[in-house]
């Protein structure tokens, strides 16, 4: 799962725009990037200034020097109208150096580019210390905000939310406490750093003989080890004479941990795997505790109660209060089926194993991984080989053709504007509106890349003159096997769905036309961003779009209907399970940033606690998995937003896209009314107005919550009867 964040000025002073258009751009002539098409040099992501590593410097400087300019031109107050132009301006030119940088550090194979790339990060982060404590710049903000009645409601929007991001870096403080507030900032920013390389270091591994207690298909992600006569291990040379038996060292990475638990038969394989992999690393236990302290003092050094209270301020649910009354709710609602699935996954693994035992954490993969193929006779790789790499790329092209009236076109990549050879780049074509926007897709696995699957803006849309609209630019990262050349890449259907999920994001950021590069696309509240993602994840699981595109990797056969409807019922088996836990994880992030933990109590103390409460499962003694619960730093007392998420697509599947999910009217309906305004408009209004009333949000408290009758309903959580589990699964009870 991706994380999109929309950064705030005391962030990275990613800031707003003007200018009142109209939605429909016919006419409009559009601003792309600088890319050369007739074989001449660009640069990296078609920069000019980053032909080569060092260019970075150059394009630090041109963005200070253009920035310096701008700041002098609002020193001078100009109108409001233009004062929010200027600031949009500078933090169009720092963000793009910013989230060019950040790109490719994550990305670019070449050793000089990434430290260059880190150069220029540490460098445009020192200028925007200088901006975000510029009183000038505060000063002519609030100066505009006061002027509201002579700006376009999204410049009084802007306005707003530029005065505030400036007071959540504490500009409004007394220099010592500014003073303070800005070495808080430095600590929390180093305290996260040192989490993610403690992750990275200290991965954790277990040692396992005899090798066959390994599945075969596993022994590709393990390292073989020796066990002499005397028992010790004995490294990986395979020349010893005294070596007796063939084990496996497995490092216990998620990844790894995840592929073990689900398919290694031996239980104490598996007990061994999830201790280990749940107790590492071990030095993150004080990093998070100085983590909560900092942030802790960083919110009432501004004003706020706590962390959850400072950082909800500008979302939908406004306060800790709203998001624990919401996630209270639903764990009530959720509670019945998810101990009823407790029940029939346990009482399966007693009908397994003949005795009467209990259900153990290191189970749940192993027994629901069984119980599923078992309901629903499915085959990964036979369902892999409906989903050819290229194959789901043409299953892009039908979304955005069907739903927008648009096509994804190739586009020749210039000299120095890729990063690596896999790299493709499309742009996305309206036969009315022209170019849309520029997509680029880095699809394969390599070493030293981003490990995960993620949107990476380049650059924002937004208005430059009357006439001129700034292309959005961004990037989908994913880790697939195979390579641009080769026939061979197939996805299993997880890799699908995930593509599909971060498609949802790059849409967002392609198909929003803000005003301001400051609302552009992904750049809204932090509990509406996830809900694109979330909405094109059931486009993957239904049969009317998989059939336009998944066809058999060597008969060209479309995917069976049956197939389709056994992978929705696996789907749908333990759902109540998976949103149990996803439950748990927004309690965690809350309860620890929240009102400051209550006498000495430990993080792992309150982890337990809280899965004892809220869930089904036993906590295993002496684990401590929040020390890899990396969205403790990025999206810290944000977690629940995955939960918004899910509710609003929900609603919004059912209300809008279900009976006819590739129809025209559904999509100008989601692109008009949602995709094409960013952040620039209060997300429960276009919440609304997508799905023509109410029914989708709902007040509480003085904030506002996901209406989860339509996820309830999806989930058979309304007058559940557990049909699945005691009908047709009745064999597994």
């Amino acid at each position: 799962m991706s994380t999109v964040i929309r950064r705030t000025l005391s962030d990275l002073l990613v800031t707003p725009m003007l200018r009142n258009r109209s939605s429909v751009l016919v006419g409009i002539r559009t601003y792309s990037q600088e890319t050369s098409h007739n074989g001449a040099p660009a640069g990296l992501y078609g920069f000019q200034h980053l032909k080569s590593p060092k260019g970075f410097q150059r394009f630090v400087d041109e963005a200070i020097e253009r920035s310096t300019e701008l700041v002098t031109y609002i020193c001078g107050m100009p109108s409001a109208a233009e004062i929010i132009r200027a600031v949009d301006e500078i933090s169009d030119k720092v963000c793009s150096v910013v989230d060019s940088a950040e790109l490719c550090r994550n990305t670019h194979p070449d050793r000089e580019f990434v430290e260059e790339a880190n150069k220029a990060s540490m460098r445009i982060n020192d200028y925007l210390h200088y901006l975000n404590t510029n009183h000038s710049l505060y000063d002519a903000v609030r100066k505009a905000e006061d002027e509201g009645h002579l700006l376009t409601k999204e410049a009084q929007r802007a306005a707003s939310y530029l005065r505030f991001d400036f007071e959540k870096g504490g500009i409004h403080l007394s220099n010592e406490k500014l003073e303070r507030v800005n070495q808080l900032s430095s600590e929390i920013s180093q305290l996260c750093q040192e989490f993610g390389q403690n992750m990275a270091v200290d991965m954790g591994s277990v040692d396992v003989f005899p090798a066959t207690r390994i599945p075969k298909h596993l022994h590709r992600l393990c390292k073989p080890i020796y066990r002499s006569t005397s028992g010790m291990s004995m490294g990986s040379s395979k020349s010893m004479n005294n070596m007796k038996e063939k084990g496996f060292r497995v490092i216990t990475d998620p990844a790894t941990l995840s592929s073990v638990l689900q398919w290694a038969a031996d239980e104490e394989v598996r007990k061994m795997a999830y201790i280990e992999g749940n107790s590492v690393p071990r030095a993150n236990l004080g990093v998070l505790d100085k983590l909560i302290a900092a942030r802790n003092e960083l919110a009432q050094m501004i004003g706020y109660a706590s962390y959850a209270e400072f950082a909800l301020k500008q979302n939908m649910a406004s306060s800790p209060a709203v998001v624990m009354s919401f996630l209270l709710e639903m764990s009530e609602m959720v509670r019945d089926k998810a101990d009823k699935e407790f029940n029939a996954i346990r009482n399966f693994k007693r009908q397994k194993s003949g005795q009467c035992v209990d259900l153990e954490p290191w189970d749940e993969a192993y027994y629901t991984a069984m119980m599923k193929s078992s309901m629903y006779d499915l085959d990964s790789s036979v369902v892999a080989s409906y989903f050819p790499l290229p194959r789901c790329i043409e299953g892009l092209k039908v979304l955005v053709q069907s739903l927008f009236g648009a096509t994804f076109h190739s586009v020749p990549l210039a000299p120095g504007e890729s990063w690596h050879s896999d790299v493709l780049k499309m742009t996305l074509h309206h036969p009315e509106e022209g170019d849309l926007g520029y997509l680029y897709l880095d699809l394969y696995a390599r070493e030293g890349k981003y490990p995960g699957c993620a949107h990476f803006a380049i650059k924002g849309g937004r208005w430059i003159s009357n006439t001129e609209y700034q292309l959005p630019v961004v990037a989908l990262i994913c880790n697939f096997s195979g390579s641009h050349n080769s026939s061979l890449a197939r996805l299993n259907h997880l890799e699908v769905e995930t593509l599909f999920h971060e498609f949802g994001h790059a849409l967002h950021s392609l198909l929003s036309r803000t005003e301001y590069q400051h609302f552009s696309g992904t750049r809204v509240a932090l509990d509406l961003a996830e809900t694109p993602s979330n909405l094109f994840e059931y486009y993957a699981f239904d049969y009317r779009v998989l059939k336009t595109f998944a066809r058999h990797y060597s008969t060209g056969e479309t995917i069976p209907e049956k197939l389709v409807e056994s992978m929705q019922g696996a789907k749908k088996m333990f759902a109540a399970t998976e949103l149990q836990r996803q439950i748990f994880y927004a309690l965690i992030d809350q309860t620890l940033f929240g009102d400051r933990l209550t006498g000495q109590r430990d993080t792992s103390s309150v982890v337990a606690d809280l899965k004892s409460q809220y869930t089904s499962w036993r906590h295993v003694e002496g684990t401590h998995w929040q020390t890899r619960f990396s969205h403790l730093l990025n999206y810290g007392a944000g977690y629940y937003s995955y939960l918004y998420a899910k509710c609003f697509a929900a609603t919004i599947w059912q209300k809008l896209c279900q009976d006819d999910p590739l129809s025209l009217t559904t999509g100008t309906a989601l692109r008009t009314k949602f995709l094409q305004h960013g952040g620039a408009k209060d997300p429960s209004e276009m919440l609304n107005d997508l799905v023509g009333g109410g029914g989708i949000v709902r007040s509480s408290n003085g904030g506002i919550v996901p209406d989860t009758a339509s996820l309830a309903d999806e989930m058979g959580l309304v007058d559940y009867n557990m049909k699945l589990m005691e009908g047709k699964t009745e064999k597994f009870v």
